[in-house]
């Protein structure tokens, strides 16, 4: 599923690769019917947001935007572990199903980093992608939610894979929970997060960028196999 890519990418740090892409990146927007009229609008707004003006200050606000606390980690686990040592368990865990499914992990990311978990979901049939997605849709609505709070148009990635997903997550009390949170990205709240003994499972450079079909993140050794009785997914018109 192209549209799962293509939101991978805008998930991930910004990069002079990508900006030379912007057309294709648009082409392939315009073309996904798993999402309504109105949210292939809001990411193409999101990609030109990010890509129209100076890279650096795009990377900036991304940095500044998802690296500064936890409340809004790419780490999937980050939001259901924590530091625990469940965390290690559920790293294994993912890795084998990537490996279960004929793909290698040849980033040095974490295997939880949700760009990268969706880069694996694109590679596989449509009923796959949207259990995926339902399988961390309360993860996404949450991320969704604190983004509005904060008034970003990088909550438009999450409510689409939420579309795609077909979950019904209710938003606006979502919005009211964050809306109480403390935040955690400032320069006080920071400090203590570097005070506290972190858990490290390895981590490593960003993931590579780019809108080629094959995946820079994963080898595929096998290309999964689509499953006979393949639900319809809901296709938007204009």
């Amino acid at each position: 599923m192209d549209i799962i890519k293509v939101i991978s990418r805008l998930m991930d740090y910004p990069t002079a690769e990508l900006q030379g892409q912007v057309s294709n990146i648009e082409s392939v927007i315009n073309g996904a019917r798993e999402i309504s009229p109105a949210m292939r609008q809001q990411l193409i707004h999101l990609l030109h947001e990010i890509y129209d003006g100076d890279l650096l200050d795009a990377q900036e606000t991304y940095t500044g935007m998802y690296d500064r606390g936890r409340s809004l980690s790419l780490l999937l686990f980050e939001h259901v572990h924590g530091e625990s040592r469940d965390r290690g368990q559920a790293m294994v865990d993912l890795l084998s199903i990537y490996e279960q499914h004929g793909f290698n992990l040849n980033a040095r990311e974490l295997p939880d980093y949700i760009p990268l978990h969706l880069e694996f979901l694109a590679h596989l049939p449509d009923l796959d992608i949207r259990e995926g997605l339902s399988d961390i849709s309360h993860i996404l609505g949450m991320l969704n939610a604190r983004l509005q709070e904060r008034e970003s148009n990088y909550a438009s990635l999450f409510e689409a894979l939420l579309m795609i997903s077909g979950v019904q997550v209710d938003i606006s009390e979502l919005r009211e929970k964050a809306a109480g949170e403390k935040r955690d990205d400032t320069p006080e709240e920071l400090d203590k997060i570097w005070e506290e003994e972190a858990v490290t499972f390895g981590a490593g450079d960003a993931l590579g960028s780019g809108c080629s079909t094959s995946s820079p993140s994963f080898t595929n050794k096998a290309s999964p196999k689509k499953s006979a009785d393949e639900a319809v997914a809901v296709r938007w018109a204009n």
